[in-house]
């Protein structure tokens, strides 16, 4: 009579090891996928556009229009110029060329990562527009008559000011505009900030799929056509004690459709759709409503001016 089968000491058990193995590497695999591939960057929902807990470059001062410098050192530092040519149509085509920096319009408000994040426009000191990549159109009508300078500074997905020795990484470019007849030259490159030189640019964005959309100067929305009632969907966001609810998000929409988005903040406050740049003032206490036709593509962020929250993304293709 044959008993049980018994382990001869010194022999390995093949099956035992095996699942062993198999058990680990799916535990490292599972890990992975909880990071969903790749890491998180995004702030929390409802907070300011503060600086997070990026690990790139110190935090020292303020670029002067309320964002803190984040101070790397020079080798490697983000580089940016800008080139201005008129448009046969109307206004203007700006170009940046960057260097050591990609555009992350996918992941503005998150950590700052090396290299990373967008640019503002300005138009003499006043901020016109959020770039999410290389080209930009500059309509004639937000122009007035005579010299300007047009500047650019690159950001970091926490909306730091990428900076270099105290200095903001920045290009500026002279622009003329002739009453009545639109441009009237164009304005050349120079590398403004700490004077890094250009890098090689190419049509299409930089290391990304960002979009720098066609903008318009801010000005108060005009009356719709229309009303909520016309929208192909309604967004309802409030905002009290400094929180979003419901907590901001993105909203994939297709072009051409019409958004209605209704806000009630509890303090006085002003709407605005960067990339469309239209802006709806926002009564304390009381609901405003904005339709606006979605007619550009790319991703839009919904915030607001004064207690700069972001409310949502509009994701329009």
């Amino acid at each position: 009579m044959t008993g049980p089968a018994r382990h001869r000491p010194g022999r390995r058990r093949p099956r035992a090891r095996t699942g062993l193995l198999l058990g680990a590497v799916l535990l490292v695999a599972a890990a992975g996928a909880g990071c969903g591939g790749r890491a998180t960057t995004h702030h929390k929902p409802g907070t300011t556009h503060e600086q997070a807990s990026g690990p790139s470059g110190t935090l020292a001062g303020d670029d002067g229009t309320g964002h803190r410098l984040r101070d790397v050192p020079a080798a490697g530092a983000p580089q940016v110029s800008l080139a201005v040519r008129p448009d046969s149509a109307d206004g203007w085509n700006l170009q940046l060329t960057v260097r050591d920096f990609r555009f992350t319009p996918d992941s503005t408000g998150g950590a700052a990562l090396p290299g990373a994040g967008h640019a503002h426009l300005a138009l003499d000191g006043r901020k016109l527009a959020r770039l999410y990549g290389p080209w930009f159109h500059l309509p004639a009508a937000q122009v007035p008559p005579g010299t300007h300078t047009l500047t650019v500074r690159l950001y970091a997905d926490d909306h730091t000011a990428w900076s270099v020795a105290g200095r903001p990484v920045e290009a500026t470019a002279r622009l003329t505009a002739d009453a009545g007849t639109g441009p009237a030259g164009t304005g050349s490159a120079n590398g403004g900030g700490h004077g890094h030189g250009t890098g090689g640019g190419t049509s299409g964005t930089d290391g990304g799929a960002g979009t720098a959309g066609t903008g318009t100067a801010p000005t108060p929305a005009a009356p719709p056509a229309g009303g909520p009632g016309d929208a192909d969907r309604t967004v309802t966001v409030t905002v009290r004690s400094g929180r979003v609810s419901p907590p901001p998000g993105r909203i994939a929409l297709a072009r051409g459709s019409r958004i209605a988005l209704r806000v009630t903040s509890d303090r006085a406050d002003t709407l605005h759709v960067h990339g469309y740049d239209k802006e709806l003032a926002l009564p304390a206490g009381r609901p405003a409503t904005l339709v606006l036709t979605l007619d550009r593509t790319g991703l839009f962020e919904v915030e607001t001016h004064d207690s700069d929250l972001v409310l949502t993304q509009l994701v329009v293709r």
